[in-house]
């Protein structure tokens, strides 16, 4: 088993901007990592504290993930830390070597880890 992390930001907290960018994150860590979805066992999903208008669950169930186990957590609050984010970690059964994953951090949410970041096309 791997696991794949993410994140992205939302421009404000509404039900359309945390659906359509939570369907973006995962619709890219699937595509970068040629998962398999039915070998996807479960993914979490934290929120910083002012995301609040819906659950980034629905995304993952919207996107036909409905035999995968969503869970939906509060992020720690750190002062100064990164407003209106969700990251998410997927948890995956295959062999694929932890070193090869692609790690997905989109919009502001790439400053969390420039290391993981993947350059955008040109």
């Amino acid at each position: 088993m791997v696991s794949i992390r993410g994140a992205t930001t939302i421009k404000d907290n509404s039900v359309s901007e945390i659906l359509e960018n939570t369907k973006v994150l995962l619709i890219e860590l699937i595509r970068l990592n040629n998962l398999e979805r039915d070998k996807i066992i479960s993914i979490f999903f934290s929120c910083t504290g002012d995301v609040t208008a819906a659950y980034p669950a629905q995304a993952a169930r919207e996107l036909g993930l409905n035999n995968t186990s969503l869970m939906c957590l509060q992020e720690m609050y750190v002062d100064g830390s990164l407003e209106l984010c969700i990251r998410v970690c997927v948890f995956y059964n295959d062999n694929i070597e932890q070193a090869i994953i692609k790690n997905v951090y989109l919009k502001e949410a790439a400053s969390l880890r420039p290391d993981w970041t993947i350059p955008k096309k040109l």
